[in-house]
C-alpha cells in the first residue's frame, strides 16, 4: 500500500511539474510577445515629404468642370458577405490571394471608367499579412498610367497574433492619391492618436497627405487625402484630428489656393444619416457627427443630403444585407469657398469591392 501512495505522489509531483514547467512556457512567450509588441511600436515623423511618381506635365485648368473621387478599398477584402473580426464578424484575411487581386482590380478598374481627374483610395495595402503581401499601390498605378501619384503610409504594425485561429499578422498600408495633373510637393502630416494600451496597437498611424497640384493662373489646388480615426480613445482625439485639419486648410485658401479635402472621415458627415438610413432610434459609438463648429468660415461639407441618397459604408458584423446592416456616409469631400460644387453622388455598388461605396464630385476652380 505504502510503494501505491508512493506511486501516486510520485505521479502528482511529475503532473504538477509539467504544468509548473507549460506556465512557464506561456508566460515566457506572453512576456516576450509583449516586449516585442512595445519595443517594435513606433509612429512616423510628423511632417514627411512625399515623392511623387509618374509625373504629368499638365497644370490644373480654371473654370473647368472636373472630377474627384474618393475610396476605401479595404485592403481587397470587403466582398459584400465579408465580416471582419474588428467589427464584431469572423474574419481577419481577404479569403484568398486570387481573389484580394479580383477585389482591388474590380475597385480599379470601376473608379478608371468614371474618368476623373483626382483620385483618393484608402486602405491599400503594401506588403501586410492579411492580404497576402500584394503591393496593391503597384496594382493600382498599372490601373491608371496616365496619374502622377504618392502614397502615405498610415499603418506599418508590428505582427498582431490576434484573432489566435488566424493571426492578423503585419500591415504596411496607406492613402494612394493619383492625379491626371502635375503634382508639385506633397506632404504626410501626422495626426493624434489614442496611444494607450491597447488602442496604440489596433489604431492606424493616422494621417492626412497634402498634395499640391499647380493651377493654370499660378495658384495651387491642394488636394487632402484623409482617414480619421474610428474606434478607440475619446472625443478629444477626433477634435484634435479634425481641428488640425481644418487650420491647415484654412491656412492654404487665405494662401490664395484651392481647397479639396476628400477621404473616410470616420464620422457621420451629413449629421443625420445614422438615424437616416438605420430608424430613428439608430445609435453608433464610432459614426458620430462631424464637428462641424470647426469648419473654416465659407468651407463647405460635400455629402448627400437629398430624399434620395446611398451610403457610403457598412458595418461589418454581418454580410450586408440591405435593409438590416447598418450603414451610414462618412465618405466625402469638404471645399473651399473658391471651389463650385456641381455634383456629389454616392455611387451606389452595394459594397462589391469593399465596406465603402466610392464618392464623385464634380467641380468648378473658380
Amino acid at each position: 500500500m505504502a510503494k501505491i501512495n508512493d506511486r501516486k505522489i510520485s505521479l502528482k509531483k511529475r503532473i504538477l511539474r509539467v504544468f509548473l514547467i507549460a506556465l512557464g512556457i506561456l508566460i515566457l512567450v506572453v512576456g516576450g510577445y509583449f516586449v516585442y509588441l512595445m519595443t517594435s511600436y513606433h509612429r512616423l515623423e510628423p511632417d514627411l515629404p512625399l515623392e511623387p511618381v509618374n509625373q504629368q506635365e499638365e497644370r490644373v485648368p480654371v473654370g473647368t468642370t472636373l472630377k474627384a473621387v474618393s475610396y476605401n478599398i479595404g485592403f481587397g477584402a470587403y466582398i459584400p458577405d465579408y465580416t471582419f473580426f474588428m467589427d464584431g464578424g469572423v474574419e481577419s484575411w481577404a479569403r484568398s490571394e486570387e481573389l484580394c487581386i479580383e477585389t482591388v482590380q474590380g475597385a480599379g478598374e470601376y473608379v478608371r471608367d468614371l474618368d476623373a481627374e483626382i483620385l483618393l483610395f484608402q486602405e491599400i495595402d503594401l506588403d501586410s499579412t492579411r492580404s497576402y503581401h500584394i503591393n496593391q499601390y503597384e496594382q493600382l498605378q498599372k490601373i491608371f498610367p496616365g496619374y502622377a501619384s504618392t502614397f502615405a503610409v498610415n499603418y506599418d504594425s508590428a505582427f498582431l497574433f490576434y484573432p489566435f485561429t488566424e493571426p492578423h499578422g503585419a500591415s504596411y498600408a496607406g492613402l494612394g492619391t493619383f492625379s491626371k495633373y502635375t503634382i508639385e510637393s506633397a506632404v504626410r502630416r501626422k495626426l493624434e492618436i489614442d496611444e494607450s494600451i491597447p488602442n496604440k496597437f489596433f489604431d492606424l498611424d493616422r494621417c492626412y497627405s497634402v498634395n499640391r497640384i499647380p493651377t493654370e493662373n499660378g495658384k495651387y489646388l491642394c488636394v487632402f487625402n484623409v482617414h480619421l480615426t474610428a474606434y478607440g480613445g475619446d472625443e478629444s482625439i477626433r477634435t484634435g484630428q479634425f481641428m488640425m485639419l481644418c487650420e491647415e486648410m484654412e491656412a492654404e485658401y487665405k494662401a490664395g489656393n484651392y481647397v479639396i479635402c476628400g477621404g473616410d472621415f470616420n464620422q457621420d458627415i451629413t449629421g443625420d444619416s445614422v438615424t437616416y438610413f438605420n430608424g430613428a432610434d439608430a445609435y453608433s459609438s464610432w459614426a458620430q457627427p462631424l464637428q462641424l463648429q470647426y469648419l473654416p468660415e465659407g468651407f463647405m461639407v460635400c455629402a448627400e443630403t437629398t430624399a434620395e441618397r446611398s451610403p457610403s459604408v457598412r458595418d461589418n458584423d454581418i454580410p450586408y444585407t440591405p435593409g438590416v446592416s447598418f450603414v451610414a456616409t462618412v465618405d466625402g469631400f469638404i471645399v473651399s469657398p473658391n471651389v463650385e460644387v456641381v455634383t456629389l453622388d454616392n455611387l451606389d455598388v452595394e459594397f462589391a469591392y469593399s465596406d465603402h461605396n466610392p464618392v464623385l464630385l464634380e467641380f468648378i476652380l473658380k
